[in-house]
């Protein structure tokens, strides 16, 4: 029944979307004190990271995946413009969690 309204060709997809943070983090060690001292040493936080992005279809087993340098709504908008290429002249029904970068109003 809903497919009538889509144009010739045009399939409605059910995706599912969510990214993660990968990339390394600095170790302190193990450090020598005396006994009932604490150890003081100064923790480098520096990271080195990236953001996975990705989307999959669960009924076909059809994914997308793209690395991005942050998690905002500049790169999710690079990525869901990704996706549109992909799907080519498909609707998409994308299920996301609640990310400030999937809530803002001036994505496309």
């Amino acid at each position: 029944m809903l497919q009538k309204l889509f144009i010739q060709g045009q399939r409605l997809r059910y995706l599912c979307q969510d990214e993660s943070r990968l990339g390394l983090k600095t170790e302190t060690g193990k450090l020598i004190t005396a006994f009932g001292v604490k150890p003081v040493a100064p923790v480098l936080w520096k990271r080195e990271n990236f953001w996975l992005y990705g989307v999959v279809e669960p009924l076909s087993g059809w994914h997308l995946c793209r690395e991005y340098a942050q998690l905002n709504r500049e790169y999710f908008q690079k990525f869901i413009d990704a996706v549109a290429v992909e799907l080519g002249e498909d609707i998409a029904l994308i299920q996301l969690d609640q990310s400030g970068a999937h809530l803002s109003n001036e994505l496309r």
